[in-house]
């Protein structure tokens, strides 16, 4: 089992920077493949990135992509999404998640549906 605990998001400008951080709790965190979601009102939840448990594989949507960097320290157990020259359209509910690679796979996956654990969400909202 995995808890995991978001921080960083709030209120910013376009063009600003956040950093999100994602802390877990447990000593397997280097077991699992994690990713960053998001869901604006009356959206979905989407894909935004994703890191292998090594951290030496990563994916991210086309729209944040140049923009986003998804990071890991696993000695710390704390997985970050790093976020630059933010948009308008970037607001939403970002959401860390955690899904256990039992088999050292490295397979990274972009749906939702993949991931077993999931934080309460941060709120990053961008003000035009």
């Amino acid at each position: 089992q995995v808890q995991l605990v978001e921080s960083g998001g709030g209120l910013v400008q376009a063009g600003d920077s956040l950093r999100l951080s994602c802390a877990a709790s447990g000593r397997t965190f280097s077991r699992y493949n994690m990713g960053w979601f998001r869901q604006a009102p009356g959206k979905e939840r989407e894909f935004v990135a994703a890191i292998n448990w090594s951290g030496g594989r990563t994916r991210s949507a086309d729209s944040v992509q140049g923009r986003f960097t998804i990071s890991r320290d696993n000695a710390k157990n704390t997985v970050y999404l790093q976020m630059n020259s933010l948009k308008p359209e970037d607001t939403a509910v970002y959401y860390c998640a955690a899904d256990q690679d039992s088999t050292a796979s490295g397979i990274i996956y972009y749906a939702a549906v993949e991931y077993e654990h999931w934080g309460q969400g941060t709120q990053v909202t961008v003000s035009s």
